[in-house]
């Protein structure tokens, strides 16, 4: 797992060519005007979904995790909390690999995330998105799935 400040993304982008067309993506289009849904940026091995939504109770997140895909996740505008944990020996509550997902429960720990920060989450990273810090808000973010 990574974590940090898009200003800081040149740290990361030479990590491999598709981090860095990831990044390409986040830093060279008005994300606050994008519309909202997918966006390709190289066909199915990585591509952008911009999403809107309202942040939820903790007790209403899931741990998840990812096999085909992992997640570098940028808020674009809102705070959310992020439960994070390295994949060990939770609970499987649901998996479809055909989807990409799979659902765990665990303890995590919670990491706040406000606009302008990124996370990258890799395939044994757990996480656990969408929870609200202090009150229920409205959050635009996107998450660039990039193919292993």
């Amino acid at each position: 797992m990574i974590f940090d400040k898009i200003e800081n993304y040149q740290l990361y982008a030479n990590l491999n060519e598709k981090i860095s067309k990831a990044f390409d993506f986040l830093v060279d289009n008005d994300l606050n005007k994008m519309e909202l849904g997918k966006h390709t940026i190289d066909g199915e091995e990585i591509f952008a979904l911009l999403q809107e939504y309202e942040t939820k109770n903790l007790d209403d997140g899931k741990l998840e995790k990812h096999f085909q895909y992992f997640d570098l996740q940028y808020m674009v505008k809102g705070t959310e909390l992020i439960g994070i944990a390295s994949f060990a020996n939770q609970k499987l509550l649901e998996e479809n690999r055909n989807e990409d997902y799979g659902f765990y429960v665990g303890d995590s720990s919670l990491i706040k995330i406000e606009e302008g920060q990124f996370f990258i989450f890799f395939p044994d990273d757990l996480h656990m998105p969408c929870i609200k810090f202090e009150q229920t808000a409205k959050v635009r973010k996107v998450v660039v799935k990039i193919k292993l």
